[in-house]
């Protein structure tokens, strides 16, 4: 009976310390404000993560949701990437992988892709190859490293992120995107400053929109989107999920982002 106690209270403080770690990107209660935009998830369950870098102030909505961890399909393209430059498995941006001939769901996949045209379109099978040339040992040093979210590989070493063993939450994908803007990942500045190049999504006069969908394609039911935005007047990071797709989450971060006159009409 003392051992099941015993396993019991270690079970519960696991859970409490997994739950710390995601509220922790969030900041103090004094710095963390309601997001009120229900109107925008139009009925779907879904939370969003928003900072300021200047200032620190986050705005959440949905708190419970926002610390959450869930599986990152597609946004986990920014740390294989980083971790592909880094461990040398790709050499730069424009490294072109020869496509295999095997059609898939969308058509700008079926062709040759280089690190930078495989994130711009989210071609899968180019990430899982980088993940294979990776190898076990060195992405699940860095997973650990960074830390990402759970940092459970197990789910096999091209398809951990999908649908799968690796977990992470809004509020963890935010303090890493903020850690990638300052340049404080455990990876050259170089490499850091080449995967935020690739995730520029729109260049304007004002502003400049970094970002990065993920959308779980067995079902369509989960859909992110993270990144973020540089304006005249300071840094703005981001995290966005859905119960729907990737494209629905980025049309709910370019609603808010205008809505608080971050990105002007």
């Amino acid at each position: 009976m003392k051992c099941m106690r015993r396993a019991g209270i270690a079970v519960l403080a696991l859970l409490l310390l997994l739950a710390g770690t995601s509220a922790e990107a969030l900041g103090g209660k004094e710095n963390t404000k309601e997001l009120h935009i229900e109107e925008a998830f139009a009925g779907k369950e879904g939370t969003m993560v928003l900072k300021n870098l200047k200032n620190h102030k986050v705005y959440v909505y949905n708190k419970d949701r926002s610390i959450e961890r869930l599986t990152p399909e597609s946004t986990f393209k920014v740390a294989n990437a980083l971790i592909g430059l880094e461990t040398a498995a790709v050499r730069d941006e424009y490294e072109v992988k020869r496509w295999d001939g095997v059609e898939r769901e969308f058509e700008s996949w079926n062709r040759d892709h280089s690190l930078a045209s495989a994130m711009r379109e989210s071609a899968i099978w180019f990430y899982q190859d980088l993940a294979r040339t990776i190898g076990e040992k060195n992405m699940q040093e860095y997973v650990t490293k960074i830390p990402y979210g759970n940092q459970d590989i197990s789910g096999g070493i091209d398809t951990f992120w999908l649908d799968s063993s690796l977990r992470i939450s809004a509020a963890e994908q935010a303090d890493l995107i903020e850690k990638l803007v300052v340049e404080k990942l455990p990876f050259t500045e170089k490499n850091q400053k080449t995967v935020k190049r690739m995730m520029i999504q729109d260049e304007q006069d004002h502003f400049t929109l970094h970002g990065k969908t993920g959308t779980r394609l067995s079902d369509m039911g989960l859909g992110w989107y993270v990144g973020f935005i540089e304006t005249e007047k300071g840094t703005w990071v981001f995290a966005v999920n859905i119960d729907g797709t990737g494209t629905e989450a980025r049309n709910i971060a370019l609603e808010v982002l205008k809505e608080k006159k971050i990105i002007n009409n």
